[in-house]
């Protein structure tokens, strides 16, 4: 394709080119995905070279609609054409009456009730501590049990009943959980998150659910808290509430409201774009039932992926809710001899606040100081082999989990079914190269390493 687009691959080499030169080496998403996007809609995005993808990393979760959605672009010009600002601090304006109005309509009930929202700098991390600062000020206490402690292993009552000591000057400003855990993709247990929130209910201790990613349909439920039917005392909400634009907010129970001032507070807590997109999202969703969309096209997804670890020995767990998806890989070499332990055989632990690219890769607290072993080292490059070999048959994955060994699946909610079954395809393609790869290298490392003369 690139010979019938003049300067196609040329064009697109400069840009990484120039962007390799001039941005931080930090960078995450750009050296995985060497992708120069120009064009997109819904799932479908077109780099510089003319090459068409089907984007199943969805902004990192962001893009609940998939890329210019026509009701996210009808909102945003009507902003634009009526002359409002664009940014208006902590200001009332209409914008921001309807999004709340329009979020409030979509809480659960038992928080709906007696919800206070408190608008922040816009990305999750803002929110997470704005929803720190919240329940320090509201309790008195400082110590905080969940994503701000180094890492706590799950069941929480079982590993850190510290958190939940009888001594009520010893009990933490509050517990933070992820109902689906974003890196690993690890959906919490119903029936342990309803423990949770009886020990922290008992103990005047408020709970607090990050919805970052989970948010907005993504699970099968409009909130994935919702499965278990836990109400939370604080939600931390950002990615698909904006609409594809930044914004994130704290959503707690009204009784918690201390009136103090966050220094996360953010000069850009005004985005009246974002809100005007995040309302058309949040309302397109409702409307059109997408949560339940989700829940069964990934029920059908999920399914079908599964039976990949019968077909290849490097496909471990495969995990999820509704579509947001992950494939573990356990084994580089795709030989027999087991890889390291699938999710269910270990305990789940709450990862360390992160966002977009900070949970895709290694960097993760809890790691071991010795760094990974060979063997998680080969699976995260196996999983980067998978990741390649998707974006060569037009599939952009995203890779997860403490040794980047998890395909992470999130599709806008508006995936068709035709669609659904092209990433099927393509994963399932990707992963039968990957693996025939690394067992060529494997044997072709067993012949170096083989005595001389050995057969």
């Amino acid at each position: 394709m690139d010979d019938d687009i003049p300067g196609g691959c040329t064009a697109r080499e400069g840009f990484s080119r120039r962007q390799s030169v001039r941005e931080s080496a930090a960078r995450t998403y750009a050296r995985a995905l060497p992708i120069v996007p120009v064009r997109a809609r819904g799932m479908t995005v077109e780099g510089a070279d003319g090459r068409r993808y089907l984007d199943c990393l969805s902004g990192a979760g962001a893009l609940a609609l998939g890329h210019n959605h026509p009701v996210v672009l009808e909102a945003i010009r009507k902003v634009l054409d009526s002359g409002a600002p664009l940014n208006a601090l902590d200001l009332a304006t209409p914008v921001k009456d309807t999004f709340v109005a329009e979020l409030f309509r979509t809480l659960p009930p038992g928080l709906a009730a007696r919800a206070r929202v408190r608008f922040c700098g816009p990305t999750g991390s803002d929110a997470l501590r704005t929803a720190s600062e919240l329940v320090r000020a509201a309790t008195g206490r400082n110590d905080l049990g969940g994503r701000d402690a180094d890492v706590v292993c799950l069941p929480l009552a079982q590993d850190r009943p510290d958190l939940f000591s009888a001594d009520a000057s010893a009990l933490p400003a509050g517990v933070i959980v992820e109902p689906v855990q974003g890196g690993s993709v690890f959906p919490a247990p119903d029936g342990w998150l309803r423990r949770v929130r009886q020990l922290t209910a008992d103990r005047s201790v408020p709970l607090i659910v990050d919805e970052i990613q989970t948010g907005v349909g993504r699970t099968g439920t409009y909130w994935a808290v919702e499965h278990s039917g836990v109400t939370p005392d604080v939600m931390v909400l950002s990615e698909a509430i904006g609409g594809s634009l930044p914004l994130a907010v704290v959503v707690y129970r009204d009784d918690l409201d201390s009136g103090e001032p966050s220094p996360h507070a953010g000069t850009f807590r005004g985005n009246q774009l974002a809100m005007a997109a995040g309302t058309a999202t949040l309302a397109h969703v409702r409307e059109n039932r997408l949560a339940e969309r989700a829940s069964a096209l990934g029920a059908r997804m999920l399914h079908q992926l599964r039976s990949l670890s019968d077909d290849f020995a490097c496909v471990g767990e495969v995990r999820g809710r509704g579509l947001m998806i992950g494939v573990e890989l356990v084994n580089a070499a795709g030989e027999t001899e087991p890889g390291p332990p699938k999710a269910s055989e270990r305990p789940v632990a709450v990862e360390p606040a992160a966002e977009g690219p900070t949970a895709e890769g290694p960097a993760a607290v809890g790691l071991t100081a010795q760094g990974p072993t060979a063997e998680e080292q080969a699976v995260g490059e196996l999983a980067s082999v998978v990741q390649q070999e998707c974006l060569r048959r037009g599939l952009i994955v995203g890779l997860g989990g403490p040794h980047a060994n998890v395909v992470r699946l999130l599709p806008p909610l508006t995936i068709t079914d035709e669609q659904a079954a092209a990433v099927l395809d393509r994963l399932t393609d990707a992963i039968r190269a990957a693996a025939m790869q690394c067992q060529q290298s494997g044997a072709r490392q067993r012949g170096r390493t083989s005595p001389r003369g050995a057969p």
